[in-house]
């Protein structure tokens, strides 16, 4: 088959298809923050090498503390910075030693000094919160109105807190649209038993989408690691219940996403719940077909001292078997769409509808 002939396939495939749209041919818009790595990877002094959409930023953290983030070329052989060297706020590259500082402003070539010098490299505006470096990698005049104002309950001292961090080959909005739809409970089965899951509720907005759950148990017990997150704190709240069926929130507000859990049936907003989760899907390649997920998932420490921290290990071997099976099930979903060049998706719950929408309408087309 001739690449003209196959071009010409995938157009018919994408022309035919059930969607209005291809939501994996949309980006993620670059008007907003996204993280590229954890605080504590970047020690004072050093560098490192990172990527949003294909596109290579450098974040280096000079002596004073502070991150910064530009363009990973340099301006005269276009090598990657993140070999280079800092000193004190500035960033020198590894190649001929030409000198960068905050801005990306080209201050000093060393043997042709301050008179000829080249113009700046792009420079992102970079900003730390709650122990990661985010990224603006769009209009900066937009970057201040847009910062997060926090991550979840990750920084709350009655949540115990782990990091969720993972490379997944797969297109952003299929992370989205795994979370959100929670009538997937059947495919971790060995790990739940069989739940059911009803969704109670639904809204979204220009720019968010949410979704509400309840569950019940049909067959099988709950393992150590759930009863931990959801069991252990089901005596704090006015509904003791032991049926599982408790509520669950999942919302995009773009481009993040959060999921939150209550026990019992009816929702109290002024109480916290008992499980607050985080997510940021940051698109590595130029086609976005991988993502690097970073996220918080914090469980609400039960009133007797220690127990949590005892049953800990428990949490984190659950969570990530089920985490496993959810990166498994996203990239077949990646490899599919790759097979048939296009968005065949037949989606009927209308929550997933709502979310997809929400996406297109906020993304960025991709060439």
């Amino acid at each position: 088959m001739t690449n003209d002939e196959t071009g010409q396939n995938v157009a018919e495939r994408v022309a035919n298809s059930p969607n209005a749209f291809d939501l994996r041919r949309i980006g993620a818009h670059p008007d907003y923050w996204y993280p590229l790595a954890w605080s504590d990877e970047l020690k004072a002094g050093c560098t490192l090498g990172r990527r949003f959409a294909g596109e290579p930023i450098v974040l280096w953290r000079g002596q004073s503390g502070q991150a910064f983030a530009m363009e990973d070329r340099c301006a005269h052989r276009q090598v990657p910075l993140h070999l280079g060297v800092v000193k004190g706020d500035e960033l020198k590259c590894h190649y001929h030693g030409w000198t960068y500082d905050r801005s990306g402003q080209c201050v000093s070539v060393p043997y042709l000094g301050k008179e000829r010098l080249p113009s700046a490299v792009k420079r992102y505006p970079a900003r730390e919160i709650d122990g990661l470096i985010f990224v603006f990698p769009g209009d900066p005049a937009l970057a201040e109105g847009r910062l997060p104002a926090g991550l979840g309950s990750s920084q709350r001292k009655d949540y115990k807190t782990r990091r969720l961090n993972r490379e997944v080959a797969c297109h952003y909005t299929f992370m989205h649209e795994n979370l959100f739809d929670m009538n997937h409970q059947f495919m971790h089965r060995k790990h739940m038993g069989s739940i059911t899951a009803q969704c109670i509720g639904r809204q979204h907005g220009a720019q968010w989408a949410q979704v509400e759950y309840s569950f019940s148990r049909t067959e099988g017990k709950a393992s150590v690691g759930e009863q931990v997150i959801v069991d252990l704190m089901r005596s704090r709240g006015t509904d003791s219940r032991q049926d599982f069926s408790d509520h669950m929130r999942i919302r995009t507000d773009y481009p993040v996403q959060t999921l939150k859990v209550w026990v019992g049936r009816d929702i109290q907003t002024t109480r916290d719940p008992v499980l607050d989760v985080w997510l940021a899907y940051t698109p590595l390649d130029a086609q976005q077909r991988t993502n690097r997920t970073y996220g918080y998932l914090s469980v609400k420490k039960p009133r007797m001292p220690g127990i949590i921290h005892a049953a800990w290990p428990f949490v984190v071997w659950f969570t990530e078997r089920i985490f496993r099976e959810d990166k498994e099930i996203v990239e077949y979903e990646q490899r599919a769409y790759d097979a048939q060049g296009g968005d065949w998706n037949k989606e009927v719950f209308p929550a997933l509808r709502d979310l997809r929408t929400v996406l297109a309408d906020c993304g960025s087309p991709m060439a």
